[in-house]
């Protein structure tokens, strides 16, 4: 039988509605994440991620291209929000996080996207890039309960997050999904305008982990709660690459999921910022599933990787 998402006995003692309050509270002095641009959103003010009192939705349907434990059957429910608390160069939905294409919706249309793409069968409800837009998402959410919910939530996330907005969703998000792309302040000042991201992203996955644990699979191949994390490979960054996979097993857990991604290319901006203007190497990749093994890490998001990894030795 799948797991009864948490968030719904929170719900039934009203304590909901109170982590509702104390995040749209935020919004009058924005610091719901670690730009803290401090701007009142309440009144239509926006700030880096260019979002204002409503969240700004660029599409929602059911997604198949996410990893085999959040997709099964049905696909991952999931709602695409524009804007991002990141600059990255190379970013491959620019005009949607850089440029904020979509559509303002306000909690009671959040909260039906929701509970539609629960009713076309998708196995969780997946909220992409929610870091500046988790005020509206706790608005919506106890709409969605009364009309139904009852899917687990994925906080599907670059990685810049502050934990004591994280605090506020202790209990409601099932399945935390960040991304750490960088390990040198450099690099993620350089490419992403926030030279913080690393101290940042530790302590985010560090809280993440606390909340839900290692990524539990049941028998049906479908990630119940836990910590899933996306590391992508980009050009010429091996030495960041090790610094991450050896704080993952090191600080956080051995039995970590974590998608070693292969897909980097130039997008966005990326042809202006050397070496971010080439495409990833096969030898870069191979020589990353190398160092994910070094480091003692085994649980990779895909059955291939692991039989890459044991023909070469390193687990």
């Amino acid at each position: 039988m799948p797991c009864t998402p948490r968030y719904l006995a929170l719900h039934a003692s009203g304590e909901l509605l109170r982590r509702r309050d104390a995040a749209r509270e935020q919004l009058s002095c924005c610091h719901l994440c670690p730009r803290r641009c401090g701007v009142n959103r309440l009144a239509g003010e926006k700030g880096f991620c260019r979002t204002g009192r409503q969240a700004v939705v660029a599409a929602h349907h059911p997604h198949f291209g996410e990893e085999a434990p959040l997709v099964g059957q049905g696909g991952s429910g999931a709602i695409f929000f524009a804007g991002c608390t990141l600059g990255c160069v190379f970013c491959q939905n620019y005009e949607i996080s850089h440029q904020g294409e979509g559509e303002e919706v306000t909690a009671p249309q959040l909260a039906e996207m929701m509970v539609h793409l629960a009713r076309q069968s998708c196995h969780n409800i997946n909220l992409v890039t929610p870091s500046h837009v988790v005020a509206q998402i706790l608005e919506a959410l106890p709409l969605a309960v009364e009309g139904g919910l009852s899917v687990p939530l994925v906080y599907n996330t670059s990685g810049y997050d502050e934990v004591e907005t994280l605090r506020l969703l202790e209990g409601i998000i099932d399945i935390y999904m960040p991304d750490f792309k960088f390990w040198s302040g450099e690099s993620s000042r350089r490419f992403a305008e926030a030279e913080d991201y690393p101290e940042k992203a530790r302590l985010a996955i560090g809280e993440m982990h606390r909340q839900v644990g290692d990524l539990v699979i049941n028998d049906q191949g479908l990630a119940e709660h836990g910590l899933l994390v996306r590391h992508l490979i980009m050009p010429e960054g091996l030495a960041e690459t090790r610094e991450i996979f050896g704080f993952l097993a090191r600080e956080i857990s051995p039995a970590t999921y974590v998608n070693v991604m292969d897909q980097y290319r130039p997008c966005g901006r990326a042809m202006s910022f050397p070496p971010l203007d080439r495409m990833l190497l096969p030898q870069e990749y191979r020589q990353a599933l190398e160092l994910a093994g070094q480091a003692g890490l085994a649980r990779l998001a895909q059955r291939d990787f692991l039989a890459m990894l044991r023909a070469l030795g390193v687990v």
